[in-house]
């Protein structure tokens, strides 16, 4: 077997899409184009500049993609620990059209500043602000001032700005709710924004936004960048909740698992052999998209099978019969993978590895 697994042999062959080994993660390249360049779009067209999660799709790949569709690369979460600031700095020593790192705290504005010194290149800081679920940033206003001041007056450091990210706005079903929700912490952001400035630091970046509030932020004129990741795959809870107030979601569904039926026995439903260790389980049960009668539904059914449900009256699909499934959190179940299977309509085109899976 290669490194890229026992489907390497198909890639090529009309109608390999539908003779994969199985539990097998799916890109639709043509969906995850369009993505890519329907965010760019908007991005141009409201006068901001992306800045992308590569969290969600861990791919060198992708992340190419998306760096020829216009934006750079920001590390959202800190960095602190020697060998991750050595990974860095080292990151940074290559050409690159921007690269960007947050701090939160004055320790490792240090570090980072020490580092980047001894390798003889200033790095560019924003100070992240905790504005979402508090798991990083700055606590409060006065500590933001404090450590923006910081990084002014630290050599081997740029202040670039501010990053606040809002996560815990991103997934709210109800499109209403979500815009006036996003609106009011932006208005607190631009006080906070303003108050830097009339104290003489200069703050070009305001860093923020996400998949789910990407088309209600820009309204504030607050933020200079939109931190998406997500757009470019879609699941199961965004899609859901970005349908809200919209004929259909504003980006394609580009990622699925692929699974088969290996037990056929049961009244009413069908054992596949995707199970917990293909999907992510910190948000709703996977949705059918493929391969399976009308109203059918997916429910986990332990480690490595699933239990697809069957309607009352539907046929039942054939020992296996390959089902897609959208995944349920597009990040976490992506770590879960070594390599993506890239196809374009039903042929497998390429794999990709999922190259920082794991704890890389």
């Amino acid at each position: 077997m290669t490194a890229l697994g026992p489907n390497a042999r198909l890639i090529g062959k009309p109608g390999s899409r539908a003779a994969l080994d199985t539990p097998a993660l799916l890109v639709d390249r043509d969906a995850l184009e369009r993505n890519i360049a329907a965010m760019a779009a908007h991005a141009r067209a409201v006068g901001v500049v992306l800045r992308p999660h590569a969290k969600t799709h861990k791919s060198a790949r992708i992340a190419q993609l998306q760096v020829e569709a216009g934006p750079g690369v920001h590390i959202t979460s800190p960095q602190v620990t020697e060998p991750k600031i050595a990974r860095l700095i080292a990151l940074h020593a290559r050409p690159h059209d921007g690269l960007s790192i947050v701090v939160d705290h004055p320790g490792n504005l240090a570090a980072l500043a020490r580092a980047a010194r001894q390798a003889g290149k200033p790095l560019d800081v924003l100070v992240d602000f905790s504005a979402g679920h508090g798991r990083t940033g700055c606590a409060d206003e006065a500590s933001l001032a404090s450590l923006a001041r910081e990084a002014v007056n630290t050599d081997g450091i740029t202040l670039r700005g501010i990053q606040s990210y809002s996560g815990n706005l991103q997934h709210i079903p109800m499109r209403d709710e979500r815009r006036s929700r996003a609106l009011a912490q932006l208005e607190r952001l631009r006080g906070m924004v303003t108050r830097l400035r009339d104290a003489g630091i200069d703050v070009p970046i305001v860093s923020g936004a996400g998949t789910g509030t990407f088309d209600l932020d820009p309204a504030a004129h607050v933020f200079t960048e939109l931190q998406v990741g997500s757009y470019v795959f879609m699941d199961v809870d965004y899609l859901r909740a970005m349908k809200d107030g919209r004929n259909a979601p504003p980006f394609e569904t580009a990622l699925f698992v692929a699974t088969a039926v290996v037990s056929a026995n049961a009244p009413g439903y069908v054992t596949t052999d995707g199970g917990l260790k293909c999907f992510a389980t910190d948000g709703p049960a996977p949705d059918v998209a493929r391969g399976a009668p009308p109203g059918s539904r997916y429910e986990f059914f332990g480690d490595e099978h699933g239990k697809l449900i069957l309607a009352p009256g539907a046929p039942r699909p054939p020992l296996g019969a390959m089902i897609e499934c959208v995944t349920p959190h597009c990040d976490p179940t992506v770590n879960l993978h070594d390599v993506y299977h890239v196809v374009s309509g039903d042929t497998l085109v390429e794999i990709w590895p999922v190259d920082a899976r794991g704890r890389r």
